[in-house]
């Protein structure tokens, strides 16, 4: 295919992939304070891994989707910060045209922490409105379960983050830079035991207090040096890619559907056999 890339292709290109599949892959971003990273650097490793998820199960990716809840980065005047119910509402709006022109298999990523907040109420609701499942996956939790051989600390996502750009054709947007380094607690460490007690962002509301809370920056001093974390951070994204095995996924979505057809027949008081 000449492009994966929706908003790239041509309108042609779609229909004739349509006539054959039905995956579409859908990175939810965020532009948001990031120490020395571009503030889209969360979109751009949400693009870069969609893009890589639908060259393995021959599905295509629908970006320009920077704008959600950011949450406690609302402190940097960078960020856009965009309620949670908002999101929710834009984003169905999207699902529901997805499914009108044919992408029955709708796969949505995310490698900012609290867009789970945002993309998992829509998933389900959606389910209840159009008996329709659509997944969520969420790439931090991806890179937990499926990577903690080559995930050995933070250096690892920052790496991940430089190959995500140099994937894209962006790695000069990635500035070269010393200042960001620090080993310093976060602001606002002193209320860790709050924020752990639900998953990621959702327990309680705050904001940083210092810029170099999200995220410390790896020195990179030099083009060489970029390059490098660059080329790092392309193998381990499609490693990370490789032991998700995005076809099987692909496939157990249709045969979800498949049984969740035979749930409504026997259970017609489900939401969406009403």
């Amino acid at each position: 295919m000449r492009t994966r890339i929706i908003p790239k292709m041509l309108n042609d290109e779609v229909e004739e992939y349509l006539t054959r599949n039905d995956i579409v892959i859908v990175p939810v971003g965020t532009v948001e304070m990031h120490g020395g990273f571009p503030l889209d650097s969360e979109t751009v490793v949400s693009e870069a891994f969609a893009l890589k998820m639908a060259e393995a199960c021959d599905g295509l990716v629908l970006t320009g989707l920077p704008y959600f809840y950011a949450g406690a980065t609302a402190s940097g005047r960078g960020t856009v910060q965009v309620s949670i119910q908002e999101g929710i509402r834009y984003l169905t709006g999207i699902a529901e045209s997805l499914l009108r022109q044919g992408f029955k298999r709708q796969i949505y990523i995310s490698a900012h922490g609290p867009a789970h907040m945002t993309v998992s109420p829509m998933v389900r609701d959606f389910m209840d409105k159009t008996g329709t499942p659509i997944l969520y996956m969420d790439m931090i939790m991806q890179l937990m379960r499926n990577g903690q051989d080559v995930f050995k600390s933070a250096d690892t996502f920052h790496a991940i983050t430089v190959g995500a750009y140099d994937m894209l054709g962006r790695l000069e947007d990635v500035p070269l830079t010393t200042k960001y380094e620090h080993q310093e607690k976060q602001s606002c460490a002193e209320f860790d035991d709050v924020f752990a007690l639900a998953y990621q962002s959702g327990s309680i509301g705050y904001y940083f207090g210092n810029p170099k809370d999200h995220m410390s920056t790896p020195s990179i001093p030099t083009e060489e040096r970029r390059k490098e974390l660059a080329e790092e951070g392309k193998e381990t994204i499609q490693v990370l890619v490789e032991r998700m095995n995005v076809p099987h996924i692909a496939e157990q979505m249709k045969n979800l559907e498949a049984y969740n057809q035979e749930i409504a027949k026997r259970c017609p008081w489900v939401p969406f056999a009403q």
